[in-house]
């Protein structure tokens, strides 16, 4: 197992001396066990994202009747006879469950999802179109969901005044109380129906955007900060800090230089780990201001038991989770040296990454 040193020692390898702070400052892993480490993770993400269409072909296509052999055979489908072959033949319908998953695993890994079943478009053109306003919503709301959390963990910890401490430490519990749709709903009528601050026929408008990725990074903010401000709690009453302080340094210049970087490591993990909370919420958030997005691809889908649609929105969940993760892991050793990079046996974190990446897209499909 190769072990990432603690920075700070002039000698390489050479263990820190206790009480000495950890120079997350400055510190980096060596380069040779840090690309292998990568490497492993790269090809672990990629296997999960395999496994997780593989399931989700299953779980759609194969346990019970088979979904699209049915709307291909129902008379009210408005599909003409050459249709219907056509789309047989393309989807191998008559064909063995292996088969099957064969040609379409093939086709994912091409970036092919197939033809919708009732708009007869190709699925991987429809999530082209209504994509990048669901990343747009979602990249928003997750910047201001670390702005919030970071605002609050400081005020946690630098705020002058001790009431004004622990309100700070309070406010993550009302956050995760409120549901996005509910502070969708009051930003409309407050700022919309009241304030004109934006029209809600134009939902995609700035305004609009801001206020849907507000509803939406309200609550994700909540467990964000209460694990930033758990960890600035614990770094802060670690050896190191203690000699900082001896040595005359200033709260600010020991929060600043030494506690920002290796309490941020748990947020970071976090905030990959909620990202199928992110994806699904913005589905709803899409709803609730009637915004065009991959919400609006996915509800339609549902209502008209459009399956290729739906395994394509479900895939896509666990790819972007599955990708936010790989990101969170490679950021961990460079975020804090003392982040141990772990050897080939670490070979469970692969089954974790699959169950993780697949309760990503259950999520988005139940919430939508």
């Amino acid at each position: 197992m190769s072990t990432i040193p603690v920075l700070g020692d002039e000698r390489p390898g050479a263990p820190a001396a206790p009480g000495a702070p950890p120079p997350a400052a400055g510190g980096r892993p060596s380069a040779g066990p840090y690309l292998a480490y990568a490497a492993r993770r790269l090809v672990q993400a990629v296997l999960v994202i395999l496994l997780a269409y593989v399931i989700t072909f299953v779980v759609l296509s194969v346990i019970g009747n088979n979904p699209i052999a049915s709307q291909l055979a129902n008379p009210q489908s408005g599909l003409g006879p050459d249709e219907v072959k056509r789309l047989e033949s393309f989807y191998g319908v008559n064909k063995p469950v292996l088969e099957r998953l064969w040609l379409d695993l093939s086709r994912f890994v091409r970036g092919d999802f197939g033809i919708s079943l009732q708009s007869r478009l190709p699925v991987s053109e429809l999530i082209r179109t209504a994509l990048p306003y669901t990343l747009k919503l979602a990249g928003l709301a997750l910047a201001l969901s670390l702005l919030f959390a970071a605002a609050l963990a400081f005020a946690s910890q630098r705020f002058p005044w001790r009431w004004g401490r622990e309100a700070a430490r309070s406010v993550p519990s009302f956050f995760l109380s409120v549901p996005n749709f509910v502070i969708g709903l009051i930003l409309i009528q407050v700022l919309s129906f009241h304030l004109h601050a934006f029209n809600v026929l134009e939902p995609d408008a700035f305004v609009g955007t801001l206020c849907a990725a507000i509803a939406l990074a309200v609550p994700i903010s909540a467990p964000l900060s209460e694990v930033l401000i758990a960890n600035l709690d614990n770094e802060s009453s670690q050896e190191y800090v203690l000699v900082a302080r001896s040595r005359g340094l200033s709260e600010r210049k020991i929060f600043l230089r030494h506690l920002i970087k290796p309490s941020s490591l748990p947020a970071v993990t976090m905030a990959a780990i909620i990202t199928g909370e992110l994806m699904g919420g913005a589905l709803v958030t899409e709803e609730v201001f009637g915004r065009t997005g991959v919400g609006t691809v996915m509800y339609s889908a549902v209502s008209t038991g459009d399956t290729p649609v739906l395994q394509a929105v479900v895939a896509l969940a666990a790819v972007v989770f599955v990708v936010v993760n790989l990101v969170a892991d490679l950021l961990a050793p460079l975020l804090d040296p003392r982040v141990e990079i772990v050897g080939p046996k670490s070979a469970p974190g692969l089954v974790r990454g699959l169950g993780r990446g697949f309760q990503a897209g259950n999520r988005l499909g139940t919430r939508a």
